[in-house]
């Protein structure tokens, strides 16, 4: 479960021996982004946009990060509105986390222990006729399995990115993709080095393009983000994302371009807040979607 995030800040150098890579050299230090209406004393993580931008899901967690659940706001009237629970969430006793939809929007898909308490599984809901939600389903195996699975992404082409601690990977937790086949199974294996390694990577989002892949990863005293550059049929590490080196960044979210990222990190009394840092001195300004009315 995710409180393995305060647990990871505890492990000592020698469980994740692989060196960090050097700082990228961006145009600018991340800044708190975060709308005022979703700001709270509570930590806000793993923000997505619906694809015509006027809807955001993200989650939200003690500073412990002992509980969490999902939320959602809407924008109306130039503003983000105050967040609700969805109305297909889980009981008030179950976690459930870093949400995602799919390329057109039909699908939500996100994890959750619902199913069996402190077990984070995929599981996804769709968006029905009349805009709202229908029954949540969980995914089938080999895409969830007997460990925990965090933030799925699901691509275009149908195939769905995830991190998960089950046994197959580098060593620690790793970053997988499940790939649909014709019969209604799923193939699933882990990204190959440098990816992953044998220290933890646990979270990755990826450009539209499949070019780009940002990936949360514990190398050290704690997790940070690293950037990737798609290499023919392999990665090549860019460097990593210059955040606060003190906490941890979690819930990477890239624009269309890719060249701008959200994530979040602590931010003082506010615990965590969603930041955004621009990857390229060229990056879209019109992203994350503005709200207005």
């Amino acid at each position: 479960m995710r409180s393995l995030l305060s647990a990871l800040c505890l492990l000592p150098a020698v469980a994740c021996a692989t060196a960090p890579a050097g700082d990228l050299d961006l145009p600018a230090p991340p800044l708190r982004w975060t709308p005022p209406a979703l700001a709270s004393d509570q930590y806000e993580s793993s923000p997505v946009f619906s694809p015509e931008g006027g809807e955001l899901f993200f989650f939200r967690a003690p500073p412990a990060f002992d509980r969490y659940r999902l939320l959602y706001s809407h924008c109306r009237d130039g503003q983000w509105g105050a967040p609700r629970e969805p109305a297909f969430a889980g009981p008030a006793t179950a976690l459930e986390t870093d949400p995602a939809y799919s390329a057109d929007g039909a699908w939500l898909y996100y994890a959750s222990d619902r199913a069996s308490a402190g077990d984070l599984d995929i599981w996804r809901v769709r968006r029905d006729a009349s805009d709202g939600w229908g029954a949540p389903e969980r995914l089938p195996a080999p895409v969830n399995s007997a460990q925990t699975e965090l933030l799925p992404r699901p691509q275009a082409d149908g195939s769905l990115l995830f991190g998960s601690a089950r046994e197959g990977g580098a060593g620690g937790r790793d970053v997988y993709r499940a790939t649909p086949r014709a019969d209604g199974g799923w193939d699933v294996a882990p990204l190959p080095a440098p990816v992953n390694t044998p220290a933890d990577e646990y979270e990755a989002d990826l450009s539209a393009d499949g070019r780009v892949l940002v990936v949360v990863a514990h190398r050290g005293a704690r997790s940070h983000l690293y950037v990737y550059d798609r290499q023919g049929e392999g990665w090549r590490e860019r460097g990593r994302v210059p955040a606060r080196s003190d906490v941890f960044q979690v819930g990477p979210l890239l624009s269309p371009d890719a060249r701008r990222l959200l994530f979040a990190q602590a931010d003082g009394e506010r615990s965590g807040e969603f930041f955004l840092v621009e990857l390229d001195a060229n990056a879209d300004a019109r992203w994350p979607p503005a709200c207005v009315g």
